[in-house]
């Protein structure tokens, strides 16, 4: 199976900043997208952020001056750099990963989630 940890939520003041980690282990053979979602209390959850060797980092427009994506991809792992924060920020967030298990099949795999609170 796959394990997924996820970790560097909190709490933080209005123009804090937070760094999120994310690391898929487990029986992999190849992630070939990676990208994080969230979803604010009583809303849908959305995308914040996507990261490929095809389309390179994606963002929301909201996040893009603000949040930078990234990976190490020899350790199947993806980072999230939130600067700025706004209170409009708070929520669970989610990393994703999509590839190939070690059967060769396409599979996809979710963070358990973690939360983040921006708040004086």
């Amino acid at each position: 199976q796959v394990q997924v940890v996820e970790s560097g939520g909190g709490f933080v003041q209005p123009g804090g900043s937070l760094r999120l980690s994310c690391k898929f282990f487990g029986d992999i053979f190849a992630v070939n997208v990676m990208a994080w979602y969230r979803q604010a209390p009583g809303k849908q959850r959305e995308l914040v952020a996507t990261v490929s060797s095809n389309t390179g980092a994606v963002y929301a427009e909201s996040m893009k001056d603000r949040f930078t994506i990234s990976t190490d991809n020899g350790r199947n792992t993806v980072f999230l750099q939130m600067n700025g924060l706004k209170l409009d920020d708070t929520g669970v967030y989610y990393c994703n990963a999509e590839g190939l298990d070690t059967d060769i099949r396409r599979a996809s795999w979710w963070g358990q989630g973690i939360q983040v609170t921006v708040a004086s």
